[in-house]
């Protein structure tokens, strides 16, 4: 059967989210006066991506809430283990609104999203909150191009689980086998995807390569050609 929908990841797939993490809690860091405290900025923002690192995963595997491994993440940080929640609260606030000044959608995303349009159906389904995402989607302008959104944070379960992969599938009416799954994580993404029965396909932006078992693209040019070739995929991109 050919592929009749897509869905979609959105942070670092659609949306630079490594882009806006960096220049928000660059500037957030330093309108804190945190920056002292390191060797350099890009010391800073290491610790600060090894400590979202750690607490994502415990937020993944259900260990957290979505709001306790944000107050966990500052609490890392900072080093401050008896931060109270308001207060951590208060903190990541503050960074957010030097987050949310640098949102911006990968260059590649609309158009792609213009070419797939008529002949696609599209969803997305991302390891986050609803809330979260559901006002990145609005802000950036993009949110009306999706059917459906699904998150981690209200579905109960985390990508790779099948189950996260099925509910989408189930939000569209389709079966898995004619859904392609579009993210930027190998094994999280395509890999899960795979497994779940979709048609998982790696985004690898940054041209890492490998991984010869997964479909790869390294841009969404190359996403059109890609499924309308099917095929379980081969063709070459054109468009732009």
């Amino acid at each position: 059967m050919p592929i009749r929908a897509v869905v979609w990841d959105i942070d670092d797939t659609i949306f630079d989210y490594a882009s806006a993490d960096t220049a928000g809690m660059r500037d957030h860091l330093a309108t804190e006066g945190l920056l002292s405290g390191y060797e350099s900025v890009g010391r800073a923002l290491d610790h600060w991506r090894e400590t979202t690192a750690l607490h994502w995963a415990r937020f993944a595997a259900g260990e957290v809430t979505f709001e306790e491994q944000r107050r966990d993440r500052v609490r890392s940080f900072l080093g401050t283990p008896l931060l109270s929640d308001d207060a951590a609260d208060e903190w990541f606030t503050r960074y957010v609104a030097h987050y949310e000044a640098a949102w911006k959608l990968f260059p590649d995303t609309v158009p792609a999203l213009d070419v797939l349009a008529a002949d696609y159906r599209h969803a997305v389904l991302s390891n986050s909150s609803v809330h979260n995402q559901d006002r990145k989607l609005r802000v950036l302008g993009v949110r009306s191009r999706f059917e459906a959104l699904l998150c981690a944070a209200e579905l109960g379960f985390s990508k790779p689980a099948a189950e996260a992969f099925h509910a989408a599938c189930d939000a569209l009416a389709l079966p898995p086998h004619e859904v392609a799954y579009v993210g930027d994580q190998p094994d999280i993404d395509a890999r899960g995807a795979d497994e779940a029965g979709l048609a998982g396909i790696w985004l690898d932006r940054g041209g890492l390569g490998g991984r010869p078992e997964l479909v790869r693209i390294t841009g969404l040019e190359q996403l059109p050609g890609l499924l309308r070739g099917d095929t379980r995929f081969g063709a070459p991109s054109t468009f732009g």
